[in-house]
């Protein structure tokens, strides 16, 4: 029987901006009071992308402006993100894991799965190791964290759910019926808002309704594979393997941000993907590779994700094809509701310089390579802001957009 584990930094984005302010002297612990992470605290732009007890108790929520969290809490505290530390933080967890399993799994910038199967051997009781593991990233990094521990990585993701901060909770097959299936249907890890509506039109309201009721009306009513899939989560069935990323090997990058105000128009969504184009670009052309996946991801102004992507005939990494690609996708994907985060994602990645030319082709790849390879350069020595598309100038847009960094893994699931 497989023992796995998953470990999930608690409002990682606050909690490590907190440590690291303690860490340089701050007397105040920012976790104690009401405050957020996001945005820009002097322009009062963005979006809310973590958040204190306090500030939770005061009905301020995730995702939504900061305008709005300082109405509901006028005392409300701001700090901004700082990405580089929330990596750092990220890969100085994934560390303290390393020690116990060399299979590790990073879902996001503030989770990952630990398949400790062969490792009962060296340390002994999964529980009492998940509580030693819990201790040492509280002691040594000053962050806590929620660790689930289960036979798949359903159900320890199902656990590190349950009541927060800095607990371990177990799930065995053995305690779905009292742990998970009186949880609303909702709770259920990939069960979104517009499945729960589905869901509840048949009276389906918690996850064990869901787990009995016949298969063939979950595949009906959600069609078939994601009617199987919900039907087995609610069963605790998954068999997916513990699949190791260290973020050194990546199997993509991509970046992606919170806008200041609801983006209604194309061409304002234009600008951002265009900057979040040449940042996730310019970092694979430094890895030297090229991507022939290019995914957009969006999330509108009332918090739904959605995703679509496309496959080029040869691996890129121009700018402009990125751009352009990335751009086809998404008038492709965009309903046309206002959006609060939009992302840009490259994947099958490859060190295959060998690339297939059309008569028809309309850029002149050579062409662009050397201006990529100018522009690279200037940034290099120069700044970011050195030079920009005349697209961006005047923009409130850098030309590089700064957002969530993520490596097929490094994305923060709320």
């Amino acid at each position: 029987m497989r023992s796995i584990f998953h470990i999930d930094a608690n409002s990682a984005y606050l909690s490590w901006t907190a440590a690291e302010m303690l860490r340089c002297g701050h007397s105040l612990d920012i976790r104690t009071v009401a405050s957020v992470i996001g945005g820009d605290p002097e322009k009062r732009h963005g979006i809310v992308l973590a958040k204190s007890i306090t500030a939770k108790k005061a009905g301020v929520q995730t995702g939504e402006s900061l305008v709005e969290a300082k109405r509901k809490c006028p005392g409300l505290r701001v700090f901004a993100p700082d990405y580089n530390l929330y990596l750092q933080q990220s890969n100085a967890m994934y560390g303290i894991l390393a020690e116990y399993s060399d299979i590790i799994e990073r879902f996001s910038i503030d989770e990952c799965y630990l398949d400790y199967t062969a490792s009962v051997k060296a340390f002994g009781d999964p529980v009492e190791t998940a509580h030693a593991i819990k201790e040492r990233i509280k002691n040594e990094l000053g962050f806590t964290v929620n660790v689930g521990v289960s036979v798949n990585k359903l159900l320890a993701k199902m656990g590190s759910e349950m009541r927060k901060p800095d607990l371990v909770h177990t799930l065995f097959p053995e305690e779905i019926a009292e742990k998970m299936w009186p949880l609303p249907v909702r709770e259920l890890f990939f069960c979104g808002r517009a499945t729960e509506k589905k869901l509840a039109a048949v009276g389906l309201s918690t996850i064990g309704q869901v787990a009995a009721a016949p298969r063939s009306l979950m595949e009906a009513l959600l069609k078939p594979s994601m009617g199987k899939l919900i039907h087995e989560y609610a069963n605790g069935i998954d068999d997916t393997p513990v699949n190791p990323n260290d973020g050194l090997v990546q199997k993509g990058v991509g970046n992606s941000t919170t806008t200041s105000h609801d983006v209604t128009t194309q061409q304002e969504a234009a600008k951002v993907i265009l900057a979040l184009s040449e940042h996730v670009a310019s970092r694979i052309r430094k890895m030297g590779v090229g991507a022939q996946v290019v995914s957009v991801t969006v999330r509108n102004n009332e918090l739904n994700f959605y995703r679509h992507q496309m496959k080029t005939d040869h691996a890129i990494d121009s700018t402009t094809e990125i751009y352009e690609t990335a751009m086809r996708v998404f008038r492709e994907m965009w309903r046309g509701d206002p959006l609060r985060l939009l992302g840009v994602h490259l994947g099958s990645l490859s060190a295959d310089s060998a690339r297939q030319f059309s008569l028809f082709d309309k850029q002149d790849e050579e062409k662009l390579r050397k201006i990529d390879a100018v522009v690279d350069a200037i940034r290099s020595k120069h700044g970011e802001s050195a030079v920009q598309r005349g697209v961006l100038a005047g923009s409130d847009v850098p030309p590089l957009r700064v957002g969530i960094n993520d490596g097929n893994y490094l994305m923060m699931r709320d």
